[in-house]
């Protein structure tokens, strides 16, 4: 199993991040089902101000080009991800068409490290 944490933001109105959280309090279920047949295992996420944090633990068949495959060819998730799109802002670093963007691991620390016995 694989974890991946990706981050996007929203647009900066109270209402728009209110009615985002709101969308996702009551996810459709072809959304969730789509998640889940493409090897994502659990997903949350997070929200400070505007920013947003996605957690995926995924299995190890999953693909970022394959799950992109199967939402470009899933009408559903093509609405979902239309309406979504009104409340999402892109980062000035993501690339063309990228909404959420995959973040990079600078620092792990754990206590099973036998590089931390030192301490």
């Amino acid at each position: 199993m694989n974890t991946y944490y990706l981050v996007l933001d929203l647009v900066e109105q109270m209402e728009s991040i209110a009615s985002y959280e709101k969308w996702h309090q009551n996810v459709w279920p072809e959304i969730k089902e789509s998640i889940f047949n493409a090897g994502i295992i659990g997903m949350e996420i997070y929200r400070t101000g505007n920013r947003l944090l996605m957690v995926m633990e995924v299995g190890e068949d999953f693909s970022f080009d394959q799950k992109s495959r199967m939402d470009a060819s899933n009408p559903k998730v093509q609405e979902w991800e239309t309406l979504m799109d009104k409340y999402q802002k892109r980062l000035p670093w993501a690339k063309e068409g990228q909404k959420w963007v995959l973040m990079d691991r600078i620092f792990h620390l754990s206590s099973h490290d036998e590089s931390n016995s030192d301490m």
